[in-house]
This record gives structure tokens, C-alpha cells and sequence, in this order.
């Protein structure tokens, strides 16, 4: 088949317009999305110094040689942030991977772990939930300790802004993961920007309407390192939710644009539905929350780790 723009070999059909690209073509329609959600949302201003949450997988080592390239011509500072988890066997060979890319794109690398943070790997955590019988999945231990971290990290290097390389198909499954937990303040705050907050470093999320598949073709592409390995706790809801939507855009194609539009004209009218944040000080780590203790602090208290037991 030809490229429907240009007429050379195709090497992809993006099913959801009925178009063929070639390698060309593809590149820069990504690099194209990219740079546009920058501009719509106003994401970034020039002379900003940004910092880039980077896991060494394919989506957030591409975030950050196409945020590399914005803040060259933006006259923009850009620091890497790498969370490292304690994860034995997968963290090990991600971090690398993410410290070569950093180097070779001239970027200051920063790297913080839940170690040395709150006094416990994840393996750690996960271990002494089990002993007391917790109920919580990997995820949310990960994920509440890992926005902690990288807040932290972020607003520590001077950053005022946080990228993370959320694609279309991250976003789709949140917005349908907090559907079904009725989460509306989880679920308001999934924007492309989320609005500064006292102690919070805002996020914005340029990758936010690039399709996974191909953010990994533009790495493929362009010859770009990353770790192509899975989580090893990946599981339960969420990959119920993920495989679901797959089905729903095989089937349907042009679902998961659907979804986020649809959900994008919602958000204005949730504002309403979530209570007003009140700033405090979490009375153990000193972070910004909405109670006397964060979401960190409480979930590493009940498993007597760290600041938080």
C-alpha cells in the first residue's frame, strides 16, 4: 500500500481515519500532536524550566527527546526525573536505559527511590501489605507513592512544570477506571493541565492524544532506545479496563478518540461536583494535602514503614 499523504511505501493504516503512512509521514504526525496540545493548552511558556518524569520505557523516552527538541527552540531548561521503585529484575534494566537517553539528549538526569524516600522498596511494601492482610492492590501503593515522589522531586529541581508521557490509551482507561470507581475528583483532575496548586508543580500531559501504538512505532522509527519490558505487578482492574477498550476500538475504530472527547466536553461541568481543595500540611512529611496526613503518609503508616508508621 502507498502513504495516502505522500505517496511512498506505507508501513502503518491508522484504522480510526482509514489513512495509510508511511515512516515519514507517521513521525510527523506525531511530532505534530505533540507540539500542538503544547500550544492549545498554553503548557508550556518559553525560558520555563520543565521537568520530564522518565521511566525508561518507550512512551516517556519519546516525551522527553520531543520535549528536548520544544525547549531548544523555546529557550527551555529540562531536567529528567527517574522514580526508582525497588522493583528486582525490571527497575534495574529501565533506568539505564533512561540515564543513556538523557545523556545523549544533554539533559540533566535526576533519579529518586521510594528507598531512600520513605525507607522501603516497593518488593518491601507489597511483602508487609500481604503480612497484614491489606486489601490494596500494587497499583495504589505505586501510584500514590510514585506522584508523591515525583511532586517532590519536580518542585526540589525548580521545575514549574511536570510532564508525563500519558498517551490516548492511559488516558482512556483512567477516565473509564474512575466510571467505574465513581472517583469524580480523580476523574476531574485527568485534563491535559492540571491547575496549580500550593506545593503542587502542575502537569501537563503533551502525549495525552497520541495513540500508544504509535508513540512505540515513532521509537521503532527513529531508532530511539527504551525498555520495552512489563511491569511485573501489572494486573487486576486495570488490565480488565485496558483489554476491554482494545475490544471497543478493534471493533469500533475510533472509540478511544471518542471517549476522551466526550469526556473532555464533561470536565468543565465536574468542577462543581469536587469539593474545593484546602491546603495543609501532611503532619509527618511536611507535603501539601487536603487532610492533616497524605495519602503516602497514611498508606506507609498502616503498614508501620517509615515517616508514616
Amino acid at each position: 500500500m502507498r502513504c495516502t499523504a505522500c505517496g511512498r511505501r506505507a508501513v502503518y493504516h491508522r484504522r480510526y481515519t482509514g489513512d495509510f503512512l508511511c515512516d515519514r509521514c507517521l513521525a510527523r504526525s506525531v511530532e505534530r500532536r505533540f507540539y500542538r496540545a503544547i500550544r492549545k493548552h498554553r503548557m508550556i511558556k518559553p525560558g520555563e524550566r520543565v521537568a520530564v518524569a522518565v521511566s525508561g520505557g518507550k512512551d516517556s523516552v519519546v516525551c522527553m527527546h520531543l520535549l528536548a527538541e520544544y525547549c531548544r527552540s523555546k529557550r527551555c531548561e529540562l531536567v529528567a526525573i527517574t522514580v526508582d521503585e525497588g522493583i528486582a529484575g525490571y527497575r534495574n534494566r529501565s533506568i539505564p536505559v533512561a540515564r543513556k537517553n538523557a545523556e545523549a539528549l544533554g539533559i540533566e538526569h535526576r533519579i529518586v527511590s521510594f528507598k531512600e524516600s520513605f525507607g522501603a522498596t516497593l518488593d518491601e511494601i507489597l511483602a508487609r501489605a500481604k503480612e497484614k492482610g491489606s486489601g490494596l492492590g500494587a497499583c495504589t501503593y505505586c501510584g500514590v507513592l510514585r506522584r508523591s515522589l515525583l511532586n517532590r522531586a519536580a518542585r526540589e529541581s525548580g521545575a514549574s512544570k511536570l510532564a508525563t508521557a500519558h498517551n490516548l490509551d492511559d488516558e482512556v482507561q483512567a477516565i473509564m477506571l474512575n466510571y467505574v470507581r465513581s472517583d469524580l475528583a480523580r476523574l476531574y483532575r485527568l485534563g491535559p493541565v492540571y491547575q496549580p496548586r500550593e506545593g503542587f508543580v502542575p502537569r501537563i500531559k503533551p502525549m495525552r492524544e497520541i495513540p500508544e501504538k504509535e508513540i512505540a512505532l515513532y521509537a521503532l522509527l527513529k531508532g530511539i532506545e527504551a525498555d520495552w519490558s512489563k511491569c511485573p505487578y501489572r494486573g487486576g482492574i486495570h488490565l480488565e479496563i485496558r483489554d476491554f477498550i482494545n475490544w471497543l476500538e478493534e471493533n469500533h475504530p475510533n472509540s478511544k478518540f471518542m471517549i476522551l472527547r466526550m469526556f473532555d466536553r464533561m470536565r468543565p461541568f465536574l468542577v462543581s461536583a469536587v469539593p474545593e481543595f484546602r491546603p495543609k500540611t501532611c503532619r509527618v512529611c511536611g507535603e501539601p494535602t487536603s487532610s492533616d496526613l497524605c495519602k503516602a503518609c497514611e498508606l506507609l503508616g498502616e503498614l508501620d514503614i517509615g515517616a508514616g508508621s
